[in-house]
């Protein structure tokens, strides 16, 4: 395969790889709605999580509210089921150049991988949104699975380690969507395997910012928590689960 260089650390990275029954799942046509709804809304929530730690750790309040504003129309749409897929195509820009604030301990390193994500995950949201209108599938509200909660959980409740565990999340998040979206790619048609393929390097760069950010964090080796949340990640993906995600375990 031409990614295989790019898979390859990843799946170093990842403790198990994705089992064939959620793949045989997944196939399923009358699983492609759930996938497509499900993948739309991982895209905001990888930036409402990128938008939070920029927030909380880098920004003033003026640059938070300019990234409150970024995201408001992406949240209307799913949310509210407010705006259209037109209001959305134009809504992808930043009002401002985002700064750090003059105390801020993480500074402009974090708000400049986190911004970028941020981007191109809001690029990927329309995308999958466009696929979904080709498809004739509707959006309509779904339960979130339980793979984000059950990584958030062992997060640690006290700084810097707070920070350092929610980036080890988000690169195991990142990790495993680049995972997926190669294991999928030949079992769907082919214009959405193409844009599975397309997704690879950018997913692939996001876990590497992640996994960059909480090391430099850190100042330490963390390895042992890395492979801590490894083990987790592994965990809920190998283990059966009653709900379909794109996430999701073995289906039970």
């Amino acid at each position: 395969m031409q990614f295989a260089e790019l898979l390859s650390p990843i799946k170093q990275f990842l403790h198990c790889e994705t089992p064939d029954e959620w793949i045989a799942a997944a196939k399923q046509p009358e699983n492609l709605s759930m996938l497509l709804i499900d993948h739309m809304i991982c895209e905001l929530k990888a930036a409402q999580t990128a938008m939070w730690l920029i927030r909380k750790y880098a920004v003033d309040k003026e640059s938070g509210d300019a990234l409150l504003a970024w995201l408001h129309p992406y949240e209307d749409f799913i949310y509210r089921k407010k705006g259209s897929p037109q209001t959305l195509k134009d809504s992808n820009k930043l009002s401002k150049n985002i700064q750090a604030r003059a105390d801020a301990k993480y500074g402009q390193d974090l708000i400049d991988k986190m911004v970028l994500l941020i981007k191109e995950e809001l690029h990927h949201f329309y995308q999958v949104l466009e696929i979904m209108q080709a498809h004739g599938i509707e959006y309509n509200n779904i339960t979130a699975g339980r793979y984000a909660k059950g990584l958030i959980r062992h997060v640690k409740t006290h700084e810097p380690e707070t920070l350092i565990d929610k980036l080890i999340c988000g690169a195991y998040i990142e990790a495993r969507s680049c995972e997926r979206f190669a294991k999928l790619a030949p079992h769907v048609d082919e214009e959405l395997g193409k844009f599975y393929i397309s997704l690879l390097r950018s997913e692939a760069r996001h876990y590497q910012d992640y996994l960059t950010l909480a090391e430099e964090i850190a100042g330490t080796d963390i390895s042992e928590r890395i492979a801590f949340f490894g083990q987790k990640e592994a965990e809920l993906i190998s283990t059966p689960d009653n709900e379909f995600r794109f996430h999701s375990g073995v289906p039970a």
